[in-house]
C-alpha cells in the first residue's frame, strides 16, 4: 500500500470522526433539553416510561430512552453513551440508526412484556444494546477493528456487564439485560 493511499484514508477516518463527535453531542444534548424539561414539570414525563403489560406503558417503548430520574441518573448514561454512540458510528450512519431502532423496540417491547412492575426509564437499555453490539461484532464479523473496539469496550466499559444483574429496586436490571440482548441480535442480524 502507498503512502497516498494511507494518507487519503487516514484524512477520511478524521473527517468521519467529527461527523460522528458532532451527532453524539446532538443526541446526548437532545437527552439533557429533555431532562431539564422534565425537571421543570416536577418529573411527570416519567410517566411516559415503561410500565410492564399495561397498555398505558406501550408509548414508553419509544419514550422511556429519553426520560431519566434525574441529572444524576443521566450523567451516568451520558458518559458510557458518548462513547459508545462513536463506537457504533464506526460502522456508519445507517447501521446506526437501524441498529437504535432495532434496540429501541426489542429492548423496549422484551421490557413491557416481561419486566416487574413499576416504570422502567432511562437510556441505559440503548446504551447496554450498543454495548452487546459492540462486543459481538468480535465474534459475528472478526477483523482488527472489531477486535479492538470490543477490546476498548471490555477495558473501559467492563463494568457495565454488572448491570445485567438484579441490583435493587430503582433499577430496571431488566431494560439493561433485554437492550444487551437486542444489540446481540442486532450485531447477529447486522
Amino acid at each position: 500500500m502507498n503512502i497516498s493511499l494511507w494518507i487519503d484514508q487516514l484524512v477520511a477516518l478524521i473527517a468521519a470522526s467529527q461527523q460522528a463527535i458532532g451527532l453524539t453531542l446532538k443526541i446526548v444534548g437532545v437527552l439533557w433539553l429533555v431532562q431539564c424539561v422534565n425537571a421543570l414539570v416536577g418529573y411527570r414525563l416519567n410517566l411516559l416510561g415503561i410500565w410492564p403489560r399495561k397498555w398505558y406503558g406501550l408509548p414508553g417503548i419509544i419514550c422511556a430512552p429519553f426520560l431519566h430520574g434525574g441529572f444524576n441518573h443521566l450523567f451516568f448514561n451520558s458518559v458510557p453513551l458518548l462513547v459508545l454512540v462513536n463506537l457504533t458510528l464506526l460502522y456508519g450512519v445507517h447501521t446506526f440508526i437501524f441498529l437504535t431502532v432495532f434496540i429501541f423496540a426489542l429492548s423496549g417491547f422484551a421490557t413491557w412484556l416481561l419486566a416487574r412492575p413499576g416504570i422502567h426509564i432511562g437510556a441505559s437499555s440503548v446504551l447496554m444494546g450498543y454495548w452487546g453490539f459492540l462486543l459481538m461484532q468480535s465474534i459475528f464479523q472478526p477483523s482488527v477493528m472489531t477486535v479492538i473496539v470490543a477490546l476498548l469496550c471490555l477495558y473501559y466499559l467492563g463494568s457495565l456487564w454488572m448491570n445485567l444483574m438484579p441490583s435493587g429496586p430503582g433499577v430496571s436490571w431488566e431494560g439493561h439485560m433485554f437492550g444487551c440482548l437486542a444489540g446481540v441480535a442486532g450485531a447477529f442480524i447486522f
